[in-house]
């Protein structure tokens, strides 16, 4: 940082900063200022009729002002809002020393800093609510100038601080000067906290499990490898929690659920960051079916709790996620939308199949890559209302407990929304033979070249051995819930640090 060439306002900034602390001031004080009112609550509660709102103390960050001689007035913006500060020479150095005013306030004090005012809340007579200063105490010193955003009298949005390289990288600034980038982070807290309540409801427990591990198990992409100095082995940033969530079942707990932190070193995009935010619930004596109607019902509840609705636009596309939802085999969404009817078919016909189609393959994938390449190029985008795609083949699901009807295919759905997945859903699989011979084959693809085949877990195998009872697990990707509610149009919008190109200093 000591390379950096500064700009004349920032020099201005730190010759501040040192006559600040000639005068005696500390521009970055240790002791607690004591905030008794926030921008919200006095717009909310000011009531002139009553008198109240008297002694109030506010604290937050000079966003503008206007000095005119002995009497001025400051935007002071908070964590809920901003608000008017009238500040008077005479109220704020009321001996004869007017120093605080004249050299500290009007000269050493820059749009940015951050500041406490102990007054009073009033109207002014212009009828704009205000509170009318009697002390202020600088509180931290602001040393980078920040963009002056300006929104004109119809709205209009003028010197924004808009471009994405710079809002993702200096998050900090964004939520400083775009005040509606902070109500997508209210509105995740938000889904977060919803789903939990109808988790806590359905009797589960909110677990940790861990993400360093010596498997990436739990799903089909391809690993973020460390080493693990003291024990001298290799390990894996965690693609998925489900194997040791399952184990937590077999070890006697009925219900289980974790936000987890997942990474995958794949490639990034609108929709896809390589550290990405993960909920995944398992809930022992259910089945699919079951949980085709907790989901829907689910995320009626959490549009609701979100938006005060179950209606949201979503990529362009009016989406309702009020319950309940369209159901459809994914070989017949194949058939519907590609016009072929893939079932039975081996690995040779469907490579020939999406050839003829256009689909692009490569050597690596076998029938279940294959059958999702179709799915992908052809069904995705038509899946617009939020639609459950079900009884996927065994070869695409090495996790998944066979079909009751059909032992080719498997007991699993996805929840399609705006043309993109936002969940996905199993009657897990609990036959420990069965989970050998589904990770052997995952195997024999990872030596064909798939790098994002599962590894066989063994000792997951051998929990299975101990017995786990019937058991359903879902899981639903946070960040892109987040878009869908929130209408935010990249991943990137909904995470507070994406992942990012280091920046050269």
């Amino acid at each position: 940082m000591a390379n950096i060439e500064l700009n004349e306002q920032e020099l201005g900034r730190r010759e501040s900063l040192g006559k600040l602390r000639e005068l005696g001031i500390n521009p970055y004080p240790a002791a607690e200022y004591k905030v008794n009112a926030t921008a919200a609550q006095i717009a909310a509660e000011y009531d002139p009729e009553k008198g109240n709102l008297q002694d109030v103390t506010i604290a937050g960050r000079i966003m503008s002002r206007r000095i005119m001689g002995a009497a001025s007035f400051i935007e002071l913006q908070d964590s809920t809002g901003r608000i008017q500060v009238y500040i008077k020479r005479d109220e704020i150095c009321p001996g004869e020393d007017k120093t605080l005013y004249n050299t500290v306030f009007k000269k050493l004090l820059d749009i940015g800093d951050i500041i406490g005012i102990r007054g009073f809340a009033f109207f002014t007579q212009t009828g704009q609510l205000s509170v009318h200063a009697k002390e202020l105490t600088v509180l931290s010193k602001s040393l980078r100038v920040l963009p002056i955003v300006k929104t004109d009298a119809d709205g209009t949005v003028h010197d924004g601080f808009s471009d994405p390289e710079l809002r993702y990288r200096q998050r900090y600034v964004d939520l400083i000067v775009n005040p509606s980038v902070k109500d997508v982070f209210v509105k995740r807290a938000k889904i977060i906290a919803a789903m939990k309540e109808v988790f806590n409801s359905a009797g589960c427990l909110e677990v940790e499990t861990p993400i360093l591990q010596p498997i990436p198990g739990g799903a089909t992409a391809r690993p973020f490898i460390t080493h693990h100095n003291a024990l001298d082995v290799d390990m894996y940033l965690r693609i998925a929690n489900e194997l040791y969530l399952k184990r937590l079942i077999v070890g006697g707990f009925d219900g289980v659920y974790e936000f987890a932190k997942n990474f995958r070193n794949e490639g990034m995009d609108k929709t896809h960051n390589p550290e990405f935010t993960c909920v995944e619930m398992y809930i022992a004596y259910k089945d699919y079916l079951w949980m085709m109607q907790f989901t829907e019902n689910m995320l009626e509840k959490v549009s609701i709790a979100a938006n005060g609705t179950t209606e949201a636009d979503v990529m362009g596309h009016k989406i309702d996620f009020r319950a309940p939802y369209r159901r459809l085999r994914i070989l017949d969404a194949i058939k519907e939308y590609a016009g072929v009817d893939v079932a039975g078919m081996d690995e040779a016909a469907l490579r020939a199949t999406c050839a003829k189609l256009g689909v692009e393959t490569d050597p690596t994938m076998g029938a279940g890559k294959l059958i999702d390449a179709i799915f992908g190029d052809y069904c995705e985008k038509n899946l617009i209302q939020p639609t459950f795609i079900i009884d996927y083949p065994v070869e695409m699901s090495p996790l998944t407990k066979r079909c009751r009807y059909d032992d080719s295919l498997t007991e699993r759905f996805e929840l399609f929304v705006a043309g993109k997945e936002l969940a996905n859903a199993y009657s897990e699989l609990n036959d420990p033979v069965d989970q050998l011979s589904r990770f052997e084959e995952q195997a024999a693809l990872k030596s064909k070249g798939d790098d994002e085949a599962m590894y066989i877990d063994y000792d997951f195998v051998r929990a299975l051995e101990f017995g786990m009872p019937p058991t359903s697990g879902i899981g639903i990707g946070i960040d892109r819930l987040t878009m869908f509610l929130t209408g935010a149009e990249t991943i990137q919008d909904v995470l507070f640090f994406p992942t990012m190109r280091p920046e050269k200093f």
